[in-house]
């Protein structure tokens, strides 16, 4: 077969690819660009599917939110998009609730609402300095970063202005960037503080030992300095889907379910290898998390040059369950507030130190609660350590992409009664096993203080730890000036055409901000041969 020749090779069809290759074919509408994508969808860490039998939900496999009030990127550019689309197909948004007062934190076998962390100080199980009582888990956080970095927890300031504090600031003699957040947080709460933040905040590796300069403007955007989510009416997905039809429309080209195998560069070209053929491109651009660019290495000599740079950042897994019920049975979890009126637990999110973690009471597609018929909940949201947990109860998570299988395969899944229909197909891809449902119901029913285990009806999960993804996130690491990699890796070879992308190497890990951010750094450093 002959070899196909192509101006700009892009790879991985999630937001940062898309929205470059849009940016691109604007700019430059007579070359012919291509996305290539390994997976059978556009998005990649946003992934929304419809539950079968609720058409008014969507579950958020990936990334579920934004930060409007600290993300003008993405809030941009939604700006821009609905601003060319008809009506009737416009990206809305909703309010995305969390913590609400009367939602459940179960932890170390005690029963706690939301509130009591302020409001009834003596019932939280930790055994806390007279200081740290009587603060909420990221209340306790945020005030030991005041004592790290003195005025950074300051609302007035801007995000950049927290970024640039913390990257030249010291503690106890010692430049913040090359000490870990968990080493400097244990130099300023106690321990069992420590583990109340981990416990009750719902995550693991946010508090984990990560580059310190990073992660302290991250945990204060995140949780610290009254954040304001959105959610998506139509799924998160939408963006990168729009993105893409927008790319297509003026003449661009996607591929799905090519998988590149290799590429290496022959004089002033790229020579990329593809299961069936090679395409050979001017330049190339790779859109793709850290855990990509690692399995692209051992035969790409251009990123053997930059392992030092690849290296800079640690994916961090994410673990997602949603599970769906005949009726909304959380909204008995409830209490009878002091007036005598009772207060259903109905929205936001409940924690647990409990492998579960934390759980969601999913909203209808305008934000609403679920308060009669079939209900959702996206079950388990978990991270770090716990991730290890659901190993047990399904197939090797490494297994599909070494066979060049899109997931693994399950041997005994758990079949709803919609299992098969084809409209429910997205679904029912991502599918959970018997083990996993039939324990996250046993944890639920422990969390919420049943005498009985909830009937699930369909159930389907992701972990993004799983290849090629390497995480749900990634993390800077002790030691690395994060600003000058971001800056160095977008293109990182003087003699190569060769640019790098995605929210791994941004200062929004996590986020799609960061994709977009690291996109836009890259595309102004965009050159034609």
């Amino acid at each position: 077969m002959k070899n196909e020749t192509i101006d700009i090779a892009i790879i991985g069809g999630g937001v940062s690819g898309v929205y470059s290759a849009w940016k691109l074919k604007q700019k430059y509408p007579a070359k012919k660009i291509v996305v290539f994508e390994g997976w059978d969808h556009i998005g990649g860490r946003l992934l929304s599917v419809t539950p079968p039998n609720i058409p008014d939900m969507v579950a958020e496999l990936g990334g579920m939110r934004i930060l409007e009030n600290a993300q003008p990127l993405i809030v941009g550019l939604l700006k821009d998009l609905n601003a060319a689309l008809p009506k009737n197909q416009q990206i809305e948004l909703y309010d995305f609730p969390v913590d609400e007062p009367q939602n459940i934190a179960y932890l170390r076998g005690v029963y706690l609402r939301l509130a009591d962390y302020t409001t009834h100080p003596d019932k939280v199980p930790y055994k806390l300095a007279f200081l740290e009582k009587g603060n909420s888990p990221g209340g306790v956080i945020v005030n030991a970063i005041e004592q790290i970095v003195p005025g950074i927890t300051n609302p007035k300031l801007t995000e950049e202005q927290r970024r640039k504090m913390a990257q030249e600031a010291s503690f106890a003699g010692t430049p913040l960037y090359k000490q870990g957040f968990w080493n400097v947080l244990y130099r300023v709460i106690s321990g069992e503080a420590y583990q109340y933040g981990m416990d009750a905040g719902g995550y693991n590796s946010t508090l984990a030992n990560w580059n310190a300069a990073d992660a302290i403007p991250w945990f204060l955007t995140d949780f610290g300095i009254t954040p304001e989510y959105k959610g998506f009416k139509k799924g998160f997905q939408e963006v990168p889907k729009t993105l893409a039809a927008f790319f297509e429309k003026l003449g661009g080209e996607i591929r799905l379910n090519t998988k590149l195998d290799s590429f290496i560069k022959v004089k002033n070209q790229f020579h990329l290898t593809f299961e069936k053929q090679t395409v050979i491109a001017d330049s190339i651009i790779l859109a793709m998390p850290r855990r990509s660019l690692d399995l692209l290495q051992p035969t790409c000599p251009e990123l053997q040059r930059i392992e030092n740079l690849i290296g800079s950042v640690t994916p961090r897994p994410l673990f997602k369950l949603f599970t769906t019920y005949a009726n909304p049975w959380w909204l008995s979890a409830g209490y009878t507030n002091e007036a005598g009126t009772f207060v259903p637990v109905q929205s936001g999110r409940s924690v647990t130190d409990m492998p579960v973690r934390q759980t969601y009471y999913w909203p209808k597609n305008d934000g609403s609660p679920a308060t009669s018929g079939e209900s959702m909940l996206l079950a388990s949201y978990d991270d770090g350590n716990n991730i290890g947990f659901w190993d047990g109860l399904r197939p090797r998570r490494s297994e599909a992409w070494e066979k060049g299988l899109k997931l693994t395969k399950i041997d005994n899944p758990f079949e709803g009664e919609a299992a098969g229909k084809n409209t429910k197909l997205t679904w029912f891809q991502y599918k959970a096993p018997v083990p996993m449902v039939m324990e996250v119901a046993r944890q639920l029913q422990v969390m919420h203080g049943l005498s009985h285990t909830p009937i699930v009806k369909n159930a389907a999960f992701r972990d993004w730890g799983q290849d090629p993804f390497g995480g749900g996130w990634n993390s800077w690491n002790i030691g690395v000036k994060s600003w000058e990699v971001r800056e160095k890796i977008t293109k990182p070879l003087d003699d190569s055409n060769m640019y790098i992308c995605g929210e791994a190497y941004s200062d929004a890990q996590g986020w799609v901000e960061g994709a977009l951010q690291t996109a836009d750094i890259m595309l102004s450093k965009f050159k034609l041969k």
